[in-house]
């Protein structure tokens, strides 16, 4: 019983773990677009602010312009 108990526990760390990167990658890409709204507020061009979105979503998002449809692992 104590096993099981055990796994118990590391399955919810796990869970806890990856929920707490999940939150992490929402907030980041969140960021990057807010910066790039800001970007085009101020007049810069289009694909300067797509072109740093892109590079400060590198890895998170889908697609060129840091899709909000990313990775979900459920």
């Amino acid at each position: 019983m104590c096993a099981a108990a055990s796994g118990n526990v590391l399955a919810q760390a796990k869970a806890t773990d990856r929920k707490a990167s999940e939150i992490a990658s929402h907030r980041t890409m969140a960021a990057a677009h807010e910066k790039a709204a800001k970007c085009l507020e101020e007049g810069k061009d289009e694909k300067a602010c797509h072109t740093q979105l892109e590079q400060e979503c590198r890895g998170l998002g889908i697609g060129k312009h840091c899709g909000m449809k990313h990775r979900h692992r459920h």
